[in-house]
């Protein structure tokens, strides 16, 4: 039987890692980090009502952000991984000061670094409102201020991924590449949800190299949250009912939905 004085979720699961996104782009990560590291207990926390995040309100979606930080927390989460650039860009200082120091909070960057430390001429594919984003911005103007650089806003790919619509996400694709100079050496996934389709991207820019930012966000989740023990388990929540969005998690991922 269980000590009293522990927790029971660390008791019976080990440390639970929380993966926070609105739809479906937390499984590139959430798959890294199930192979890095098998016996974690995955805790991944979706948003089908509310996706995509891309084009709402700020403050709408650090509300939501919160309430499924609050909600992981409640399940046991002893960590906190937000692999979507949205909600790291609006959220990521508010989810800090939510859980406090005992927990361990890892954000998304987009991989403009390592693409600038490669590449002469490179494009960074986001959601609009990342590519109209100071941060963005930002982090060209840090780390590729020598480099041509080509943000192009690939609108509406994210909601057809997580729809799992092969006719949209191949219309957003063409609009993207259409918007990407043909010279260019690398493309930056800047968007969690766009590794999904890599191999599609790859296959439209022959000789192009893809970055993206899951092997970094596992790594930095592996430093910053120890391991301790658990059972390997994955239990999907969603924020606002059960929709298209939570059957493609449990498909992928094979796993149930627990959560309403």
């Amino acid at each position: 039987m269980p000590d009293p004085g522990e927790s029971p979720t660390r008791t019976r699961f080990g440390t639970v890692i929380a993966l926070i996104d609105s739809g479906l782009g937390l499984l590139p990560t959430a798959t890294l980090l199930r192979r890095a590291r098998p016996e974690a207990d995955l805790l991944l926390a979706n948003d089908p009502a509310g996706a995509p995040w891309g084009p709402k309100p700020a403050g709408w979606v650090r509300g939501r952000v919160l309430d499924l930080v609050q909600e992981s927390l409640d399940r046991g989460a002893r960590g906190i991984v937000l692999p979507c650039n949205t909600a790291s860009v609006i959220a990521l200082q508010q989810v800090r000061e939510r859980v406090g120091d005992g927990v361990p909070v890892v954000g998304t960057v987009p991989a403009i670094k390592p693409a600038a430390a490669r590449c002469r001429r490179f494009a960074v594919w986001a959601t609009a409102a990342t590519t109209a984003s100071e941060y963005q911005a930002n982090l060209i103007r840090t780390f590729a201020a020598d480099r041509e650089v080509t943000a192009v806003a690939c609108h509406g790919l994210a909601e057809a991924i997580d729809h799992d619509d092969a006719e949209r996400i191949e219309l957003a694709l063409a609009e993207a590449v259409r918007a990407t100079p043909d010279d260019v050496e690398g493309v930056v996934l800047g968007c969690t949800h766009y590794p999904l389709v890599a191999d599609r991207i790859r296959a439209l820019l022959p000789g192009v190299e893809i970055f993206d930012s899951s092997a970094a966000v596992v790594a930095q989740t592996l430093r910053r949250i120890p391991a301790d023990g658990g059972g390997g388990r994955t239990e999907v929540v969603t924020h606002g009912g059960v929709a298209p969005t939570a059957d493609l998690l449990k498909r992928l991922a094979g796993t149930t939905a627990i959560g309403g």
